[in-house]
């Protein structure tokens, strides 16, 4: 028959710090029989088993970091390190899982996480929640990387949406994550840094991966120190950062500024083109400049009355000039049945345009906002868009 003990070998306190109600992974732990405290002893210090979740470029570098650190026989601090990823048909190609096979490390597709001992876990950008029967197998817990400084952003597309809302500054945060919610737990560690000017998601995402990773072997170095010292996360100045959809490529001319477009560009450009309407087309915007003054001179555009969406072909400069809001946008390459030059489209498409309604106005020959349709989502796929950063 199995006894309830009381393990005496859990993560000591910090000194100074309060014997308050048991946490949730004491009180699991506490129900371990005397035979599974002789086999899994919980460790008071490194090094450490860990159990890594993640996907991609981002999860990538933390996972790089902690191999690194494994395989420094000098510093011990990681003892064993498995993966956890995401299966899919292209899974070989997800930078998590290219990365844990290139260096040999056993891997494990979701929901599959292993059946060996580990002291903790560590996610970044992984996609799912982890349930609170999963989170209490690692007496230490699962830390989160997460992007942002929370409790600024939460949720699945944090840089994305600190590059779309113009944030000047930015961070990580290494948190301890609970169940059911995103992005709530308390506070480990926190840094902050400078968005750089005009970069994009992806460069800023680059920066804060290398940040990531070297925040989280700092708090692997002290972790049940880290644990004691957490600190709830403030009730005020939350933000979420939902998952992005198609529908946010679209731009509304009428309604967005020049600023607002390039942001939105330099946010999702790279992964998701910018889309609009021309003459019952769908087009999407590959390359997108910003307009210089020599160009705004020019009396094409200040000699006659242009509402938002307006193109023009400037020659000098080979770019699309768009109106939008406030201003003009420049378009250097499209995307409308092939990839074509902003040249290629004006002799292609808005040459031939001019020539057929020789006494049309530009404001005539416009982009307008595309509308796509709105999909019912069932309720099965709702649940699967619950993501983690």
């Amino acid at each position: 028959m199995r006894m309830l003990v009381r393990c005496c070998w859990g993560p000591p306190l910090a000194h100074g710090a309060r014997r308050g109600r048991p946490s949730p992974q004491w009180r699991a732990l506490a129900r371990f029989s005397q035979e599974d405290c002789r086999d899994s002893r919980v460790r008071e210090k490194p090094p450490w088993r860990v159990l890594f979740f993640g996907t991609d470029q981002f999860a990538r570098e933390a996972l790089r970091a902690l191999h690194a650190a494994r395989e420094n026989k000098e510093e011990e601090l990681i003892d064993k390190l498995e993966v956890v990823t995401m299966p899919s048909p292209s899974s070989k190609g997800l930078p998590v899982k290219q990365y844990a096979v290139q260096s040999q490390l056993p891997v494990y597709e979701w929901p599959d996480v292993g059946s060996g001992e580990y002291d903790v876990g560590v996610v970044a950008s992984f996609g799912r929640l982890l349930n609170e029967a999963l989170i209490l197998k690692f007496p230490y817990g699962i830390l989160n990387v997460h992007p942002s400084c929370l409790p600024r952003w939460r949720g699945p597309a944090p840089v994305i949406h600190t590059v779309l809302h113009g944030d000047t500054v930015t961070g990580v945060t290494i948190m301890q994550i609970r169940p059911k919610r995103f992005d709530v737990g308390p506070i480990l560690k926190q840094e902050t840094v400078p968005v750089p000017p005009k970069s994009t998601a992806k460069e800023l995402e680059a920066v804060l991966s290398r940040l990531g990773a070297n925040m989280l072997i700092s708090v692997l170095k002290n972790l049940p120190e880290s644990l004691s010292n957490g600190r709830q996360q403030p009730t005020e100045g939350a933000t979420y950062a939902p998952k992005i959809s198609a529908g946010t490529s679209c731009i509304k001319w009428e309604e967005q500024t020049s600023e607002q477009i390039f942001r939105l560009y330099r946010a999702i450009g790279n992964t998701i083109p910018l889309q609009t309407l021309w003459m019952a087309n769908t087009i999407k915007l590959l390359d997108l400049v910003e307009v210089n003054s020599s160009v705004l001179a020019d009396s094409k555009l200040t000699g006659q009355a242009l509402i938002p969406g307006s193109v023009i072909y400037h020659k000098q400069s080979q770019i699309l000039l768009v109106y939008c809001k406030d201003g003009w946008i420049g378009v250097r390459s499209v995307m409308l049945k092939k990839a074509l030059t902003a040249t290629d489209f004006y002799n292609g498409y808005l040459h031939p345009w001019y020539q057929k309604n020789s006494q049309a106005q530009p404001s005539q020959c416009r982009f307008q906002t595309l509308r796509l349709p709105t999909k019912k989502k069932q309720k099965k796929t709702v649940a699967m868009q619950q993501c983690i950063e």
